[in-house]
C-alpha cells in the first residue's frame, strides 16, 4: 500500500478514521482526571500535552505520598495543607501546559531528593 507523503498524523487518520474521535475522548478523560486533582485545564488542549501534564501530576502525588503526605489533604484548594511543599504548584495565567508540566516535574524532583 502506497501512502502519500503527508504527516504521520494525517496518515494515521487515513488508516484509522476514528482516530480523531479517540483522541478527543482521551483528552476528555484526562481533563476530567486533572480537574478532580484540582488542575484547571480544557479538553480542547492537545491530548499528548494533557497526558504529559497528567504524568507530571501523578509523579508529584507519588512523591508527596513517599514523603508522608496525603494528596487529598494537600489539594490546590486545601485551606490547611500538611505542608506547602505537598501542594501542587498553581498554574500561572499565561503559562503553557508544557511549562506547567515541567514545573510540576521540578517540584516532584525536589520532593524526591528530599526523601531519597
Amino acid at each position: 500500500m502506497h501512502l502519500p507523503p503527508e504527516s504521520s498524523e494525517q496518515r494515521s487518520e487515513m488508516l484509522d478514521p476514528h482516530r480523531r474521535e479517540k483522541r478527543a475522548d482521551a483528552a476528555t478523560e484526562i481533563t476530567g482526571r486533572l480537574l478532580q486533582k484540582g488542575v484547571e485545564v480544557d479538553a480542547a488542549e492537545d491530548p499528548a500535552v494533557l497526558a504529559d501534564l497528567f504524568t507530571a501530576v501523578e509523579r508529584f502525588e507519588s512523591a508527596v505520598i513517599e514523603a508522608g503526605g496525603d494528596p487529598m489533604v494537600n489539594m490546590p484548594t486545601s485551606t490547611d495543607p500538611e505542608s506547602p511543599d505537598f501542594v501542587l504548584p498553581p498554574r500561572s495565567a499565561d503559562e503553557s501546559l508544557d511549562s506547567y508540566a515541567a514545573r510540576i516535574d521540578e517540584a516532584a524532583e525536589t520532593l524526591e531528593r528530599r526523601i531519597g
